[in-house]
């Protein structure tokens, strides 16, 4: 029974943080989509476009947080995935979860980094 406790918990834990990141996402997404909107209505080429992030820490921030934020969202749901579809242990499914959650991690932040630093 204490395992069943420790497991519903731990449940609880994932579900709460894909929630909250979802909000995060949300709200990163669609500052992502207005300045898409802007970039292209404005006429601005790729290379303008790198122009203006190189150097930029505001976009830097907002990309980092927008990273982290996938970071945390993906590694439940695709667990899930794994446990339900797959058929794979719930210690197998979060651990390779977690795994690809941190190679998102590490490639999307390498992604702002290029794009930011000159």
């Amino acid at each position: 029974m204490s395992q069943d406790l420790s497991t519903n918990i731990a449940q609880a834990r994932r579900w709460y943080w894909q929630r909250l990141s979802a909000m995060v996402l949300a709200i990163c997404v669609l500052i992502h989509l207005a300045v898409m909107i802007y970039a292209v209505q404005g006429g601005l080429s790729a290379a303008e476009i790198l122009g203006r992030t190189q150097g930029n820490w505001g976009f830097a921030l907002l990309y980092t947080v927008f990273v982290i934020a996938a970071a945390v969202h993906i590694p439940p749901g695709l667990s899930n995935i794994a446990v339900e579809w797959l058929r794979w242990t719930e210690t197998s499914a979060v651990n390779f979860a977690r795994l690809f959650g941190l190679l998102v991690l590490l490639s999307g932040l390498r992604a702002v980094y290029a794009v930011v630093v000159p």
